[in-house]
């Protein structure tokens, strides 16, 4: 199964074609194809390609499916003996892609 480790966001993701995988926040409709930078690209018989920092003429197509927000996360910040308490929560932004090819 050939596989490609993308860059979108800042984070780095391991995909392969026809999985689903969540990347920061995309400006980008849905429906709409993007093409990712790819890192890595990995094949079945066992060759691998690693670019640097991108593979050349490697891409990684997918398919925006929806954006969305993460669960919810509380950011709790405490110095004892101060009387000093913080909190805080936070919902990360994320789009949905679905990946159609690798090349």
């Amino acid at each position: 199964m050939a596989y490609a480790i993308i860059r979108s966001g800042g984070k780095q993701f391991r995909v392969e074609q026809g999985a689903t995988v969540r990347v920061p926040l995309m400006d980008k409709e849905a429906g709409a194809t993007v093409e990712l930078e790819t890192l890595i690209v990995g094949g079945g018989e066992g060759e691998t390609r690693i670019g640097a920092p991108l593979v050349d003429g490697a891409g990684v197509n997918a398919t925006v499916v929806d954006h969305g927000r993460g669960e919810k996360i509380i950011v709790f910040k405490k110095k004892r003996r101060k009387q000093y308490k913080r909190t805080q929560g936070h919902r990360q932004d994320y789009t949905t892609l679905k990946i159609d090819s690798i090349g």
